[in-house]
């Protein structure tokens, strides 16, 4: 007999229609909070593409003459500019252990996490990122879970997200302190029922209407429905609710009930798959970490939003003024190439023949004087107009720091590399600044990448990394040394630890001039006998005052000169080990002929010759 009676009647769902209309209302306030927003962000991208004759004509009151208008790209060449040197200034991430016994997993995890970005193709998220950030002054990214990717064995996808499609809380700064956190996205009808066969019939559209931009091609929204996520935070946990209209297509909330029918997984977002089989994972909610699983990266940054403004908002009007002096300039210089006369109304002149330039010849009847026909003189602009044009033109290069040592032009007899990074180092304070605030973002992003390593790399996968000589290496890598452990003190349980690391962001791209200068450092290294073994210990002394990179490997090689190694097995002790800081210990120098060479000596050479290295 079963335990359930006919009559009664199943469990309500945690999410039903009357939460799902919760959810609306609380998109529709989000969305009105957003619209100032959403016109400033498209606008900005009508600038990128030159086409903003009803932008500007909105801001300014133009002449009534309007047959021609000028567009340069100054601002274009703002963004283009900016965006290389971001895309020079590529970031790696390097992870660090907080504990000495997180040593090996860090080691790991710094070679790992850049083959998960690869595999991502996060470069190419990035560089679109960027692009966004540059236009409307922000960009978004988005860290989810795929769990269909590599024929069902899962993998970690990230992508850069459009800023009119996502939702958050007026007036906080941090998404994270948003009550709730939504993404919307238009979908076919037709490839929803067809995944979801339970929504035939009851696609009937949304009282949410998406901002669009201005797009060259005809879009139609015709037979396609908004389908929205909603992330949410519930007692500790993130939740997750996947719905279109009134039909909940997939919800952590019931799952965890164990009542929610699963489905396939959604078209575009993979963390909003529907996990099949009803298998539940140890722990509540969506992802472990309990954060929403987006990054927000704004350039200029203002207060009471997670957004900031770009380029096109802080140099538009001196575009705009460019523009119009354009415009008068090439007027005044057509009119002036173009002859015009005056010619009375009882004069004799053929027009056009007059008008005609092909006509050698132009006949006019009875007598010819001022009188009847009077050229029209065009006067041209003075100088200081010229001079105010430039001007803006400096305003703007000024004002976005892209001026002409950043975009490489320099003073006639500076070669010297070491003086063009200097002229770099000068130039480039706006974009370093820039990328500093990306690396930040790029930091939070590390650490979602790592909590999705740490939650769902349950069987083990196989990368192919690079050891320190260049070589291949492959490794075999799972979360069995991230997932928490238990720790206790004797027979009292202290409950579970978990490895935690430091990120820290390096620049994996350099440009021509940076590896010169680095190749002329080593060069006058070189030259002034650093790398000789007599003068190991005074180049170690001078090392520790200097700054560059691979400075580290640099000295371990001068410590293995100078008989300073740390590479010594722990169970040797070198003899006449010299009076200084702990772990220092002196190496003999090279065995004499017919000597051999002591056995700690030996070990230390062959590790130091190794070249892989996790």
């Amino acid at each position: 007999m079963d335990d359930y009676s006919t009559n009664s009647a199943p469990a309500a769902l945690p999410v039903d229609g009357e939460r799902l209309r919760d959810f609306d209302r609380i998109l529709r306030r989000y969305k009105a909070g957003k619209a100032g927003l959403e016109r400033r962000v498209v606008q900005a991208e009508q600038w990128w593409k030159l086409r903003n004759d009803a932008a500007a004509r909105r801001d300014f009151d133009l002449a009534a003459d309007r047959d021609f208008e000028s567009r340069s790209g100054w601002l274009h060449n703002v963004l283009v500019s900016k965006h290389a040197d971001a895309m020079e200034n590529y970031p790696e991430a390097l992870i660090l252990p907080r504990e000495p016994g997180d040593r090996q997993q860090a080691r790991l995890l710094s070679s790992i996490v850049p083959c998960v970005l690869e595999q991502a193709d996060f470069e190419s998220t990035y560089a679109s990122a960027w692009w966004r950030k540059l236009k409307t002054g922000t960009a978004v990214y988005h860290c989810a879970w795929d769990p269909e990717a590599l024929n069902g064995l899962g993998e970690i996808v990230i992508r850069d997200v459009d800023l009119l499609s996502v939702f958050w809380e007026p007036g906080v700064r941090d998404i994270q302190d948003s009550r709730c956190f939504f993404h919307v996205e238009l979908q076919d009808d037709e490839l929803l029922e067809r995944r979801y066969p339970r929504l035939r019939g009851k696609l009937k559209g949304s009282a949410v209407n998406l901002t669009r931009f201005i797009y060259d091609d005809a879009v139609s929204t015709e037979g396609k429905s908004p389908v929205i996520d909603v992330y949410y935070k519930q007692d500790g946990a993130l939740h997750f609710c996947k719905y279109v209209g009134d039909e909940v297509l997939y919800s952590t909330e019931n799952e965890e009930a164990g009542a929610q029918e699963t489905g396939t997984p959604s078209v575009s977002f993979a963390d909003t798959s529907l996990r099949e089989g009803g298998m539940l994972p140890e722990r509540r909610g969506l992802y472990d970490d309990g954060l929403y699983p987006f990054v927000f990266d704004p350039l200029f940054p203002i207060e009471g939003s997670p957004c900031g403004y770009g380029y096109v908002d802080l140099c538009k009007n001196s575009q705009t003024a460019i523009d119009l002096l354009r415009s008068a300039f090439l007027k005044n210089v057509k009119a002036g190439a173009t002859p015009r006369y005056f010619a009375r109304s009882d004069g004799a002149v053929n027009e056009q023949e007059l008008l005609d330039l092909t006509k050698p010849v132009v006949h006019v009847s009875g007598s010819l004087d001022e009188q009847f026909l009077r050229p029209i003189q065009s006067a041209g602009l003075p100088g200081n107009y010229v001079a105010v044009y430039e001007s803006l033109i400096a305003e703007l290069r000024e004002t976005s720091g892209n001026t002409q040592s950043a975009n490489g032009l320099y003073s006639a007899g500076v070669t010297a590399a070491s003086s063009i990074a200097a002229l770099q180092e000068a130039s480039g304070k706006t974009s370093r600044d820039s990328s500093r605030a990306s690396y930040r973002a790029f930091r939070k992003l590390i650490g979602m990448v790592i909590e999705r390593i740490r939650q769902f790399y349950e069987l083990p996968r196989q990368f192919r990394i690079t050891g320190r000589g260049g070589e291949e290496c492959f490794v075999a890598f799972d979360n069995a040394l991230l997932r928490p452990r238990a720790i206790g003190l004797g027979d009292t349980d202290l409950g579970f630890t978990q490895p935690v690391f430091d990120i820290r962001v390096e620049v994996q791209k350099r440009n021509a001039y940076t590896r010169t200068s680095q190749n002329e450092l080593a060069i006058q290294l070189m030259g002034l006998g650093v790398f000789n073994p007599a003068l190991a210990r005074q180049s170690l002394m001078m090392l520790d005052m200097m700054d560059f990179d691979g400075k580290d490997r640099v000295k371990q090689a001068l410590q293995v000169l100078a008989g300073e190694s740390d590479l010594l097995p722990a169970g040797d002790e070198a003899p006449d080990a010299p009076v200084g800081r702990p772990g220092q210990r002196k190496l003999p120098g090279p065995a004499r002929r017919g000597e051999e060479e002591p056995t700690f000596m030996r070990a230390a050479r062959e590790r130091a010759n190794r070249s892989v290295s996790l």
